[in-house]
């Protein structure tokens, strides 16, 4: 690696999308920002903002067959920027990798050994771990050269305890079939809580945070002095909070019930809890500013649907407090975290006795950037942090081929 490759690009495979950015970490700027969707359907669709230079955003529609067609398409884009992927500027690529078991703790080397591993853990994570072994695999082709990297969602909350990480089970059974909690949105958890402990002007040692992370898959944190202690998804990311069309938590007993009473087979309970439950599932909206409109104008099953998910994170927001002992932050991040002030200052209401509150006006504020969103001089700081997942995949890429 030369002395001036300082560029990461950072690759977010989905199953039929591709998410990138282009970082150049001396300055820690973004240089290029894009998403090809609809990979493998008549129409494909790439967008593409090349904020290096400052140019107007290109979309181009047709068809790409693949990721590797995908891959080309958007190095093409790269290029045409002054930014192609042959640069020497370009020090690693950085893919977000959904599932890393609990072999993975910390960004890791891709070599066949970790892809193997990677395709393990296949099973427990079927709609995320097979796109994300897709595009390292494109990658690799693209570029052999270049050092890959792959940053684990899973990864932050391997410090939790045994006995926050482990199901009431039988333990053969559980180990046998690799059954434990191991939580999602880690990337997102790390930067949220260390951004949090800067804003209250503190070592993320120093402070115990809950993180909730609310956008249309949602979960919660809780870090303390850093290292999380618990979280709220499990084996997949379908168990803790009310999510956009998961059910988050659910009496097992349900699915043996839909089997045995409605006859639904595994892939049909699986479809419902995972693509029709949660919010759609209870109102038939998953956009909070949909459901916003509607509760404004009356409608009951969208009232019903806001309190359920607001009853599920006070209960978290509760129970994490236990589990703390002492909060000194509740951060609210993601889409809807970040945008819905009826969602923040409703999961606040009546948790003064634990020192959490809302400011309705620093509340009602609208901006890009970390704030507080508490009275002045609140036992707990409750902040609204804009999540950032491309730029700590980027980092943490960054800092593991250049040490």
């Amino acid at each position: 690696m030369t002395a001036n490759a300082t560029r990461v690009l950072v690759l977010n495979s989905g199953s039929s999308s591709l998410k990138y950015q282009l970082l150049d970490m001396a300055q820690t700027r973004r240089l290029a920002v894009g998403l090809v969707e609809r990979i493998g359907e008549e129409t494909s669709r790439l967008v593409h903002t090349p904020l290096a230079t400052g140019g107007e955003r290109r979309v181009h529609e047709g068809p790409m067959a693949d990721h590797d067609a995908a891959l080309k398409a958007l190095a093409a884009e790269l290029a045409a920027d002054g930014l192609g992927l042959d640069s020497p500027q370009l020090a690693a690529i950085g893919h977000r990798v959904v599932h890393g078991g609990l072999k993975f703790t910390a960004p890791t080397v891709i070599d066949e050994a970790v892809l193997k591993e990677i395709e393990r853990l296949v099973p427990v994570a079927p709609l995320h771990n097979p796109a994300n072994i897709t595009g390292i695999r494109t990658a690799q082709a693209l570029r052999p050269d270049l050092p890959q990297i792959a940053v684990f969602d899973t990864a932050f909350h391997t410090t939790m305890p045994e006995h926050a990480a482990r199901y009431a089970i039988d333990v053969a059974t559980a180990d046998a079939h690799r059954i434990r909690r191991y939580g999602f949105h880690g990337t997102s958890h790390a930067y949220v809580s260390r951004r949090t402990a800067q804003l209250l002007g503190k070592d993320p040692s120093e402070v115990n945070v809950i993180v909730l992370h609310l956008g249309n898959g949602a979960s919660a944190s809780a870090v303390a002095g850093g290292r999380c202690v618990d979280t709220s998804m499990g084996l997949t990311p379908l168990e803790g909070l009310v999510m956009g069309t998961r059910s988050g938590d659910i009496d097992p007993a349900v699915t043996f019930h839909l089997r045995r009473v409605a006859g639904m087979s595994t892939d049909e309970i699986d479809e419902l809890l995972n693509k029709r439950s949660g919010l759609v599932g209870l109102c038939g909206d998953n956009d909070m500013r949909e459901i916003r409109r509607r509760i404004d104008e009356g409608d009951e099953a969208a009232a019903l649907a806001f309190d359920i998910y607001v009853h599920r994170l006070k209960k978290y927001l509760g129970a994490y407090t236990a589990v703390l002992g002492r909060v000194d932050a509740v951060a609210f991040t993601a889409g809807v975290g970040e945008n819905a002030a009826p969602v923040r200052a409703a999961a606040m209401a009546g948790l003064e006795g634990l020192g959490m509150a809302v400011d309705a006006d620093r509340n009602a504020v609208r901006s890009n950037e970390p704030r507080l969103i508490s009275p002045e001089g609140s036992p707990v700081a409750v902040a609204v942090v804009p999540t950032d997942e491309e730029l700590e995949i980027a980092q943490q890429t960054y800092a593991l081929v250049t040490a």
